[in-house]
């Protein structure tokens, strides 16, 4: 454990992200009275976090390879401002060890695991092999280190359909489905330039696809006495591209004995390469409800408040205590979840034009409020959304007693929630939780791009109509202006929530 500190005080911590998850530090940090600095590229000048710290640091200009990347500008930065810690949120370098191992040797802590554990963990074929030794299962696939010759007549082996992925990736970069064997080569290519381009590491590998798979992962914490627990799953199965839309905790499809296996493979896994503080072990499960070990991320998730709402526990503040050398501050023992809860992931893109990315000035945003409601968020009135970085700008999270409930209330929020000024998929999720299928639990990973349509319920707003809605600028005007921000009228949805919840308790009896 000599890259970790035991006991260490840490009075100032610098946040190496941008964004909702840097806010969002932010503000554990501010609850323990810890002091915080935020480093910042030219696009991000006037963003939330760098009004919200105590300090703000430039880094570089825009792109995130001249910036946020950019390993000596952020020692630079916590050298300035005398931090005592290093926190890498998500994305970036939060995967790094080399960035991990640059902050121990400058005497800092970084909040999150040993580089030898992101090294043993971030690459996903060594992090076959620490599980594979520990009797975790796993999806049939190929070795570390083979060609792309040896990799195509190893797939008869593993059997199509088959997925190729980057070793090194994450967030769905670098991956691609392959049903025929003709056009493997060329996935081969595809993934590997993507994952060059991504990762700066080309090394692909392929494993079995595990068809209309159910996407579950763990919260794992460990601290540095030898305590490792699991804080229930998370249902991650609503994804497009591979790239999550909606979590929730638990999980619709798990029972208590196969979270009770789940759970303790998880741990098992986590030990295998000895890590310490917040991770998460991946899963995929098939309709028959065997699992395979899918891959560890060595970080806090963006879904981490789903954990949080259920358990009550505060990872942000877990992961900080545990970088100090202190026991964690729960036990598996005394933890029982309570409730459900349920993340929406507000992206700025167009869900009517196959999602892609939007960009401009946020004219208006009013965030929904209320019991069971919480918005993670880094935008503004004036913020400019900018194409430098990842399209979410915001994450929707509802709570409530049941699932039924946790919709509900998720429902409401979205038809409070107003953003204008770019497109959003504010709409995608509306119409999601119209579907039957979604409120029934009855879904994969695969679900929203073979069975669901942004047109079954929905049409489009013309261009004329969103300029009117822009125009609407007077008070007089203004609750009109937000119905109209609204793909969906009023008088296209049903407004009775206690109709809607009877009718979605019938469908599960």
């Amino acid at each position: 454990m000599a890259d970790y500190h035991p006991q260490r005080r840490i009075e100032t911590i610098l946040i190496a992200n941008r964004g909702e998850i840097a806010v969002r530090i932010i503000r554990a940090c501010r609850d323990l009275g810890i002091r915080t600095v935020a480093v910042y590229s030219d696009a991000d000048r006037k963003a939330l976090h760098v009004r919200y710290a105590d300090q703000a640091v430039r880094i570089g200009a825009e792109p995130a390879r001249e910036s946020y990347l950019v390993i000596e500008n952020i020692l630079r930065a916590a050298h300035l401002t005398q931090a005592d810690a290093i926190h890498p949120g998500y994305g970036f370098l939060s995967e790094n060890a080399e960035f991990a191992q640059a902050v121990a040797d400058a005497g800092l802590v970084f909040i999150g695991p040993s580089p030898a554990a992101i090294d043993a963990m971030g690459d996903k074929l060594s992090a076959r092999e620490a599980v594979k030794a520990a009797g975790i299962p796993l999806v049939p696939g190929t070795e570390p280190g083979l060609s792309d010759d040896e990799i195509i007549a190893a797939a008869h082996r593993v059997g199509f359909p088959l997925m190729v992925k980057a070793s090194a990736g994450g967030g769905g970069k670098g991956m691609r489905a392959v049903y025929d064997p003709n056009d493997l080569r060329n996935a081969l290519d595809a993934a590997r330039r993507e994952a060059i381009n991504a990762f700066g590491d080309g090394t692909v590998y392929i494993e079995k696809l595990i068809v209309n798979a159910r996407h579950i992962e763990f919260q794992i914490l460990a601290d540095m006495h030898g305590n490792t627990i699991h804080l229930g799953e998370r249902e991650c199965s609503i994804q497009r591209r591979h790239q999550k839309l909606v979590e929730e905790a638990p999980s619709p499809f798990m029972d208590v004995e196969l979270r009770r296996v789940m759970g303790e493979m998880s741990i098992k896994a986590a030990q295998a390469v000895n890590y310490v503080n917040a991770g998460t072990i991946e899963w995929l499960v098939d309709h028959e409800r065997n699992f395979y070990f899918l891959e560890m991320n060595t970080r806090l998730q963006v879904e981490h408040p789903v954990t949080e709402l259920v358990t009550g526990v505060d990872l942000v503040k877990e992961q900080i205590r545990i970088a100090r050398g202190r026991r964690m501050g729960v036990a598996e023992s005394i933890l029982e979840p309570k409730g459900w809860a349920i993340e929406c992931r507000i992206n700025a893109e167009d869900p009517y034009n196959n999602f892609i990315p939007s960009i401009g000035t946020i004219l208006t945003v009013n965030s929904p409020k209320g019991p069971g409601v919480r918005v993670d968020s880094g935008i503004y009135r004036g913020y400019q959304v900018t194409p430098y970085y990842d399209s979410m700008i915001a994450k929707l999270i509802c709570h409530g007693e049941t699932r039924s409930e946790a919709m509900l209330r998720m429902r409401r929020a979205l038809s409070e929630y107003t953003i204008m000024g770019i497109k959003h998929n504010i709409p995608f999720h509306q119409n999601l939780f119209d579907s039957y299928s979604f409120q029934r639990g009855k879904f994969h990973t695969k679900f929203v791009e073979e069975q669901f349509s942004m047109s079954d319920n929905e049409t489009a707003p013309t261009q004329q109509e969103l300029e009117a809605v822009a125009l609407s600028v007077t008070l007089y005007a203004h609750r009109k202006r937000q119905l109209a921000a609204q793909v969906v009228t009023r008088a296209e949805r049903d407004t009775s929530n206690w109709k809607w919840l009877g009718r979605w308790e019938r469908l599960n009896r």
